[in-house]
């Protein structure tokens, strides 16, 4: 029979995941620990590694409880893998870690929750997860606003958010790291991974390439008014508001301003071509409220590390979200994730278009 006493929590070999599980073990949880096997492929670290698993099990050995490798390894290529090429494919840029969340964690983990009879699930997020007077779920951002991961988690639905724990969101980095050390965990003093798993280094074009067993094609970089001045090496090779590696002699620097894949082209321009004052949204999700009715203010996201910038945002369409901000924001991206905050609360999000 399943219980919320019962919880299962993902596990990454990293400190974070290993001290919210002391956290929940500490408050009686009946707690089951399991990692994730995402990616067949050899990294050196991230949820696919094999050291990450051995830190993985070591600690939850020195809690003693269970822990398991689940194998979503053909769910994660198709939900998130298959969509990250696509999308750079298509001159976009993805955020994986999203899909991963929305696909991988809140779905397949949650899911073998259910069948091992586990009410809930936990995870090492920094972000809170509070149930209003009205009894909606709330997400808001974590203690650690440098720590914050409440923009990687706004698809969450309400039936996820009622049955996700995150013990972490009350405290710093440091208040982990302390806990960590006390506990003796072997990963204490591990640092963070800042790559995608799957593709470590960032060299997102060479994984492309070796993944789909495809050379990229080269192309033209244009002007703003559509003259070319160079050739590029393949859309997949760039990002908006991208200077380095361009290979573009100029006297002022340049910088990519646009990716068409159908055309095939790089569009390049100055530093002031790149700002913008709105963009549209799809794909969207909302927290507090089943619609937007009017417009509202709010505080917008166009990418993790963005400061907020304030903003306006109406639901022009059912799955569609236009956002006008006070100031123009430089290199929007599309394929990339707007989340709108009041405060700290996350209001939801889309994908940019």
């Amino acid at each position: 029979m399943k219980s919320n006493n019962k919880v299962l929590i993902a596990m990454s070999g990293g400190v974070d995941s290993s001290v919210a599980a002391f956290i929940l073990k500490s408050k009686k949880y009946d707690l089951i620990g399991a990692m994730m096997k995402l990616y067949n492929g050899e990294t050196e670290s991230g949820c696919c590694s094999i050291s990450d698993a051995e830190d993985a099990r070591l600690v939850a050995a020195k809690m003693g409880i269970p822990f398991y490798m689940l194998n979503f390894t053909d769910s994660f290529a198709d939900t998130v893998i298959k969509r990250f090429i696509n999308a750079y494919q298509n001159g976009l840029t993805p955020n994986p870690c999203i899909d991963c969340n929305r696909f991988m964690k809140f779905k397949k983990f949650l899911n073998r929750a259910t069948e091992l009879e586990c009410g809930q699930i936990a995870t090492g997020h920094y972000a809170i997860i509070e149930k209003d007077i009205n009894g909606r779920f709330q997400l808001k951002k974590g203690l650690d606003h440098t720590k914050d991961q409440s923009y990687v988690l706004y698809s969450m639905s309400q039936s996820e958010l009622s049955r996700t724990l995150l013990p972490l969101g009350a405290l710093t980095k440091d208040n982990v790291r302390e806990i960590a050390l006390e506990q003796g965990f072997v990963n204490a003093k591990k640092q963070d991974s800042q790559d995608i798993c799957f593709a470590p280094g960032k060299n997102y074009a060479n994984f492309i390439e070796n993944f789909t067993k495809t050379k990229l094609e080269k192309g033209n970089f244009i002007n703003k008014s559509g003259q070319i001045i160079g050739e590029h090496k393949g859309i997949a090779n760039y990002t908006i508001g991208q200077r380095k590696g361009l290979g573009l002699f100029n006297p002022t620097p340049l910088f990519v301003l646009e990716l068409n894949s159908k055309k095939n082209t790089v569009t390049v321009g100055e530093s002031k071509d790149l700002f913008k004052k709105s963009l549209t949204a799809t794909d969207i999700n909302l927290i507090p409220m089943d619609e937007i009715t009017g417009s509202i203010k709010v505080e917008a996201k166009i990418r993790y590390a963005h400061t907020p910038a304030k903003a306006t945002v109406w639901q022009s369409k059912k799955d569609s979200l236009h956002i006008e901000f006070d100031e123009p924001q430089r290199a929007i991206s599309p394929g990339q994730a707007v989340v709108l905050y009041n405060g700290d609360t996350v209001i939801g999000g889309g994908t940019i278009i």
